[in-house]
């Protein structure tokens, strides 16, 4: 062989190598994901949520912060959505909370038992253990994709309960390369439509309280039970 073919045969070797380096295995992005969660305890970002209807071939998106704190496997949540509508939703326990602003209304529905099924999809990725990942879906590693410059690489899943397929068919969840929890997730439903979420200036561990994953409302709100 020729100087010039092996100078050709290292560098080729050299890519192959470089670029096995920079793409996490399915099994290395899990035994992370199972790291980070045990020293996972809150979160606060930017949100972006878009959401799409298929039949209509129409999206519409929504922008606000927010607040979530994990404890004893359940999420405490709050999100003040800013645009074009403002309102703020909170979660704690079984109750949900959805205030409106300019008409100084504040609504209370009763999650009953589908609060575990919204914790599962509200901590995806957000102190996630792999063995319940591995026990409600099914997973497969996407592709590689750079978002706003960070390096991410895309998980699959699948819900293995069939009824929690009647709601939700698949969830993507874009984790970065270099660790911490997603940035992205898409929540695709039965039809075509689908959920975005983005969020950026995420930030973990940075002592949130119980109070500020609740509504601060005014006072003389007038509160509304539409389930009642």
């Amino acid at each position: 062989m020729s100087t010039l073919h092996l100078w050709l045969a290292a560098i080729g070797l050299a890519l192959a190598q470089s670029a096995g380096a920079a793409s996490p295995s399915l099994e290395d992005i899990l035994a992370r994901m199972d790291r980070e969660a045990a020293s996972f305890r809150d979160m606060t970002a930017q949100l972006t949520k878009v959401s799409y209807t298929a039949v209509l071939k129409d999206s519409s998106q929504e922008t606000g912060t927010i607040w979530m704190k994990r404890a004893s496997g359940r999420a405490m949540m709050k999100v003040e959505i800013t645009r074009p509508e403002p309102r703020a939703v909170a979660l704690e326990g079984t109750t949900a909370q959805i205030y409106y602003p300019k008409i100084q209304t504040v609504q209370i529905y009763d999650l009953g038992k589908n609060r575990a099924l919204i914790d599962q999809f509200s901590l995806l990725g957000f102190g996630s253990r792999r063995r319940d990942l591995e026990r409600n879906y099914s997973i497969r590693l996407g592709g590689a994709e750079a978002l706003d410059g960070v390096r991410t690489i895309r998980l699959e899943l699948i819900p293995r309960s069939a009824q929690v397929r009647e709601q939700v068919e698949k969830i993507e969840l874009w984790i970065p390369e270099e660790g911490g929890p997603p940035v992205q997730q898409r929540f695709w439903q039965p039809g075509g439509d689908y959920y975005l979420i983005r969020y950026r200036d995420l930030r973990v561990n940075v002592g949130l309280t119980e109070q500020d994953c609740r509504l601060k409302l005014p006072p003389g709100v007038r509160k509304e039970y539409p389930q009642k």
